[in-house]
């Protein structure tokens, strides 16, 4: 990743609950520093796209990845987190299980193979390709909180990846009691030979991935941490892409998916320059035994130089064609954006 240098801002002052006010040099709503590398890579494995989004510099995410489907979450900038919480589809009060997912492997890292498994211990969904030597499941999320803790209370009007794990699950009919213990991909949590965690360097960089098949419907709520408080992402907070595959779906309508063929439409276009993504209507298979799932979104027409508008941020020279997802939440409009992993 490019090297930057986090700039001192002068002390601005912020009104506190009590009535007085407290000073913070954090910096506000602050995105990925200008020159950084960008590389939005492609799906690690090959089949049909049925989704293709980016997920802003420090906001949220989340989407149903069908049975069968592949999810590539591409690291754009490098060493940016992807805190992730995983659900069954169906049944959200059975979701994805730290405890249950270290002692069915034996191991405390997340590696090409691990079977990511639920509070019921029945497989959520598989690692089928991964670029980083290990991925971390152990390292927890960030919070308001926690951050005050480690950091000062300067830092207690910023969110983190908690507070964009509620604002998403909200969205998704679930609330606090639905939150549990998360993955980190992309963040370096090793154990220390005194069993002591550290947070440290990252091992990625701009453009590595990790692939997750769907072993059942499940939901994926993903945060884009927002970790300005440590050096783990240089300071720097940059973009994730995600990307779902049919590896069955092939190119053709009514490739076979879980449930029956798929023959799903195009996406609608957005507005010129990039609008939401919207998937298109389920179309039918060739043997006409039932619906087929929606088909890829496609993102609106692309704007001068194919630039996508980001929210809370300046525009990312993405893909052409490529979505950018901005759900409707506030903490997407951030006041504040630099918490720790």
């Amino acid at each position: 990743m490019a090297t930057t240098t986090r700039t001192e801002n002068a002390p601005t002052t912020r009104p506190t609950a009590a009535g007085g006010t407290l000073a913070s040099t954090v910096p506000v709503g602050a995105v990925y520093a200008e020159g950084s590398v960008l590389d939005w890579g492609t799906s690690l494995l090959e089949g049909a796209v049925v989704l293709d989004e980016v997920v802003a510099p420090n906001a949220p995410w989340s989407a149903v990845v069908a049975k069968g489907h592949v999810l590539t979450i591409v690291d754009v900038g490098g060493n940016q987190s992807a805190d992730c919480l995983l659900y069954n589809a169906a049944d959200p009060g059975e979701r994805y299980s730290v405890p249950d997912t270290l002692v069915w492997q034996g191991n405390a890292y997340v590696r090409t193979g691990t079977v990511l498994r639920s509070n019921e211990g029945r497989p959520l969904m598989t690692v089928v390709a991964n670029e980083i030597d290990r991925q971390d499941t152990i390292g927890g999320a960030c919070g308001k909180e926690s951050n005050t803790l480690r950091y000062g209370h300067h830092v207690m009007f910023q969110h983190g990846c908690r507070e964009n794990f509620l604002a998403e699950a909200s969205r998704r009919g679930l609330g606090v009691r639905d939150l549990v213990s998360n993955l980190n991909w992309f963040m370096n949590v090793p154990v220390e030979a005194d069993g002591a965690l550290g947070i440290v360097d990252g091992m990625s960089a701009p453009g590595r991935r990790v692939a997750v098949r769907a072993d059942m419907d499940v939901l994926v709520i993903v945060s884009n941490c927002p970790q300005m408080n440590n050096p783990c992402n240089d300071f720097n907070p940059t973009p994730l892409r995600m990307i779902v595959t049919d590896p069955t779906g092939g190119d053709e309508p009514g490739g076979r998916g879980e449930g029956g063929p798929v023959g799903g439409g195009p996406g609608e276009a957005g507005p010129e320059g990039g609008g939401p993504v919207v998937g298109g209507p389920g179309g039918t298979g060739p043997g006409g035994d039932g619906p087929g799932r929606a088909g890829p979104a496609a993102g609106g027409p692309a704007g001068p130089g194919g630039e996508r508008p980001v929210a809370g941020g300046p525009d990312l020279a993405a893909p052409a064609g490529l979505g950018v997802f901005a759900p409707p939440c506030p903490h997407t409009a951030r006041t504040t954006s630099e918490d720790a992993a």
